[in-house]
């Protein structure tokens, strides 16, 4: 068997050109990944990427090299050889938006009477728990096109993984799901479902809202070393399929991190749901409508979770303003802001504990397969009750607190009365 480090030259390209294909390359052991670095380092050669924690390396391979790939792909140290996929953002474009519009008023299904808080958020019952908990510090790591700069916005900090520089979004969809996730609601405008949750901005997609797989791991891996517990990732890679992915959630969600994804917007005839939503580690998201209906544009498939509002979605958008999008990008964070809620109120509760959670108490929609809505649409406030003794329902105590919950005649207490 030629020597590993020798095959992995002979494949590296200088750098990249418009004739070569940027490939992953992952090492079954640490130790063969540190050689690799090493020699690679004596001959002068620097990866595109590397990943420490996925013991693989990115880099520029020319396809007049493929037979040395397939060798290499075939040595015993070698774990794959894949191409560094790039991935799409779970947006949907304004002219596929669904065009027809339901004001509040008229709107049977919301039942809220907090005038700042949008018909999404009040119908996943997100406000029924904040008299309790309204995040409390739980980090989200927003794994997008970054977070821009929004009053109603705190971004507690962040990572460019394409290029290293800012991770402010220049795009705007990271900025959008940001704010359906934890909003703060200051000053009248309008809250996430966890708006005292921490924001982290990771810059793995750029400003057509695409990404590549290797940006995305490191994306995953940095949230692990921050010891982020929730990451939302609000896109998908509809054909193909990635080990390396793979390997890093599984990693992460070893770790304890909640990982929640987006099921993807190719619609009834899908027959599948995107990598990494049909990774069973992950909370999969499927999109609903105002009307209770899974949105046409949903992907279907198995290993969808549960479904939240994705069709017409007001939120946080560039220059401090406000925009309304459709697609299942926009129905993830609604989970992953739950996740929050949740884990402010049980920080011992496990990513598998946290999805059985949410499955278990999601309302089935009536008319639709467990194909199209997973265990149906997201309830936060059944989520975060605990049953007494006597086997009656309650809102879970914050840990921090022996007082009972704050609940009004209606269930929930004024947005007015809470602390910020």
């Amino acid at each position: 068997m030629r020597k590993l480090e020798r095959l992995l030259e002979s494949c590296i390209s200088g750098g990249e050109t418009s004739n070569t294909i940027r490939t992953l390359i992952g090492f079954k052991h640490r130790s063969q990944y540190q050689k690799v670095m090493k020699e690679l380092s004596k001959q002068g050669i620097t990866p595109v990427k590397c990943m420490r924690e996925s013991n693989a390396i990115c880099c520029h391979v020319h396809p007049k090299h493929r037979n040395r790939l397939h060798a290499l792909n075939a040595h015993p140290q070698v774990e794959y050889v894949e191409p560094d996929y790039k991935m799409k953002a779970h947006g949907l474009p304004q002219s596929r938006l669904p065009a027809r519009r339901i004001k509040n008023s008229k709107d049977q299904n919301t039942r809220c009477k907090l005038p700042a808080v949008t018909w999404n958020i009040c119908r996943i019952k997100a406000p029924r728990v904040w008299p309790r908990t309204r995040g409390n510090e739980t980090g989200i790591g927003i794994i997008d096109t970054g977070i821009a700069k929004h009053p109603d916005l705190r971004i507690a900090g962040g990572i460019n993984t394409i290029n290293g520089g800012s991770f402010l979004d220049d795009n705007g969809h990271g900025t959008h799901v940001a704010g359906i996730a934890a909003a703060l609601g200051t000053n009248g405008q309008i809250p996430g479902a966890a708006p005292r949750a921490r924001l982290y901005a990771i810059k793995a997609l750029d400003a057509n809202g695409e990404g590549y797989i290797s940006d995305i791991i490191e994306g995953i891996e940095w949230c692990s070393k921050k010891k982020i517990p929730i990451i939302n990732m609000s896109f998908g890679l509809e054909g193909g399929s990635s080990r390396a992915l793979r390997d890093a959630v599984r990693r992460a969600y070893r770790k304890g991190t909640v990982i929640v994804a987006s099921a993807g917007n190719n619609g009834r005839s899908s027959g599948r749901i995107d990598e990494p939503g049909r990774y069973p580690e992950v909370i999969a998201v499927a999109a609903s409508t105002r009307r209770n209906k899974i949105a046409s544009f949903s992907s279907r498939g198995k290993g969808i979770a549960i479904t939240a509002p994705g069709s017409n979605i007001k939120s946080t958008w560039l220059n401090g303003g406000y925009k309304i999008l459709s697609g299942t990008s926009m129905s993830c964070p609604h989970a992953a802001g739950t996740a929050a809620l949740l884990l402010s109120l049980r920080p011992r509760l496990t990513p598998a504990a946290v999805k059985r959670r949410l499955e278990s108490t999601a309302r089935p929609l009536p008319g639709f397969s467990q194909l199209s809505q997973g265990s149906g649409l997201l309830n936060a406030a059944k989520a975060a009750e605990t049953r007494n003794q006597q086997g009656k329902r309650r809102l879970a105590p914050h840990p921090n607190s022996s007082s009972p919950p704050l609940l009004l005649a209606g269930g929930l207490a004024p947005i007015h009365q809470q602390k910020r």
